[in-house]
């Protein structure tokens, strides 16, 4: 477990049972952001793409070409980051088989993931934490298995950046276990992701978050030309895929269609990136992936976890599923000359910031409630304390009906708080907090009697 030292700065001045937040900054989590490096991502971009391609059905056997070798080389690495981890984190290439779909995969074909699992330690706290890029890659022709597709940005990024985060949190301790994992099979249908998420619901993992990582390299727009390097986009499922009868009825009573756990969880990654990370912003993009398409965290939404993707702000398609070409001067095909190194550590630094917070935070408050029992012009939540780690206190969340993010929070040590604030108005959240401001997810209340 961690030993650096109790830090917390008032904001305000607390009141008598309820006062306003308390900023907390963790000298550890800000330690672990300095040693994320561009040079570090944008060598191991340009390792994956020596591969040449990494297409899903490229070559398996070669150790220098095609998907096999690639797969090979990363668990290497992973391998290499255990040695620091105290034994808490081992490695796996998690094969399986895929039927044909007479679509993007014609016969049946052995795939693989390669992950690596830093085990938690606090044996009563089975939280899981998953963090994900996909390996493969593609050129024009998503059938073409033999053509160099270099694969850089889409998504040689998202691949570096879980590197990086595996290098760096497994010299650590958290309570709860990270899943790192480079997936295969996302440009042939999401095949790799929706192989772990399968699993990680028959085997009933408590995922408390999933994070995607696809494209997070790239700062300058196609056709626009605009180059951004200061905002990164979440996208996150307004209603959730798997939703009971009895869910659908409290969501509609309550009007909590901008509250799903995954938009939850992405107002989380944009308070805490928005703390911890210069020069970064996080756009919330209200839909669960781009218009019409989809991602490696999609699988985890639909068997019922709460899951994002995480996206560079300006996408340009003259280096996204591209044969490598130049046509009237323009370059086109997914290359490393066409990244923004920096941009992506500091698109990794986000995704650090987000999971240490989460991993060491205490677990969520327990029967999150405010009170109907009669009309009032503010509103009092009630909640009770979860077992495990104790909590510092508890922050209470508020934000304006037509707003997109958290507006005020009010800090409390009591499960229960009155606020003088009207629900008629305002949508509310709980969260769990310790000392050093780690901050379990929000819980939206249920109305109570």
């Amino acid at each position: 477990m961690k030993t650096h030292p109790f830090y917390y700065i008032f904001s305000l001045l607390l009141f008598t049972q309820i006062g306003f937040a308390q900023i907390f900054e963790d000298p550890e989590i800000k330690k672990m952001i300095t040693e994320v490096k561009a040079e570090n991502l944008e060598n191991t971009v340009r390792k994956l793409v020596s591969f040449g391609t990494r297409h899903t059905l490229s070559d398996t056997k070669s150790k220098t070409k095609g998907i096999g070798a690639a797969q090979k080389w990363v668990q290497s690495e992973f391998e290499k980051y255990a040695l620091a981890s105290n034994g808490r984190l081992t490695t796996k290439i998690d094969y399986f088989t895929v039927k044909a779909d007479t679509k993007r995969i014609l016969t049946d074909t052995k795939v693989a993931n390669v992950m690596a699992i830093l085990e938690g330690t606090d044996p009563t706290d089975d939280r899981v934490l998953i963090v994900s890029g996909h390996l493969d890659s593609r050129v024009s022709d998503v059938m073409n298995t033999k053509s160099d597709a270099p694969g850089a940005n889409d998504d040689g990024s998202g691949v570096a950046a879980v590197m990086e985060l595996a290098k760096i949190m497994s010299k650590r301790s958290f309570p709860m276990t990270i899943v790192f994992v480079a997936v295969t099979g996302e440009e042939q249908g999401l095949y790799g992701a929706r192989h772990l998420a399968e699993f990680a619901k028959e085997s009933k993992w408590n995922v408390i978050a999933m994070l995607n990582n696809d494209m997070i390299g790239n700062s300058l727009s196609s056709g626009t030309n605009l180059r951004d390097n200061t905002q990164v986009r979440i996208f996150s499922e307004t209603i959730p895929y798997l939703e009971t009868e009895e869910e659908a009825k409290m969501r509609k009573a309550t009007n909590r269609d901008n509250d799903s756990p995954s938009r939850l969880l992405a107002r989380y990654i944009k308070t805490v990136t928005e703390q911890y990370v210069d020069q970064l912003k996080v756009k919330l993009v209200y839909r669960n992936d781009r218009f019409l398409r989809g991602g490696d965290h999609t699988p985890f939404s639909q068997n019922g976890f709460t899951a994002v993707r995480f996206c560079e702000m300006n996408e340009n398609f003259d280096h996204q599923h591209q044969d490598l070409r130049t046509e009237n001067e323009i370059i086109y095909g997914d290359l490393p000359e066409f990244m923004d190194f920096d941009y992506l550590r500091k698109n990794t630094c986000s995704n650090l910031a987000t999971m240490a917070n989460l991993a060491w935070s205490p677990k969520p408050p327990v029967n999150v409630g405010i009170e109907v029992k009669g009309l009032s012009n503010s509103s009092t939540l009630i909640w009770s304390a979860p077992e495990g780690k104790s909590q510092y206190g508890y922050q209470v969340l508020m934000r304006e009906t037509s707003s997109a993010h958290w507006g005020k929070t009010f800090f409390v040590k009591d499960t229960k708080a009155e606020i003088n604030y009207s629900k008629d108005n305002y949508f509310f959240a709980v969260q769990t907090i310790d000392s050093l401001g780690h901050a379990s997810l929000p819980i939206f209340p249920i109305p109570i009697r």
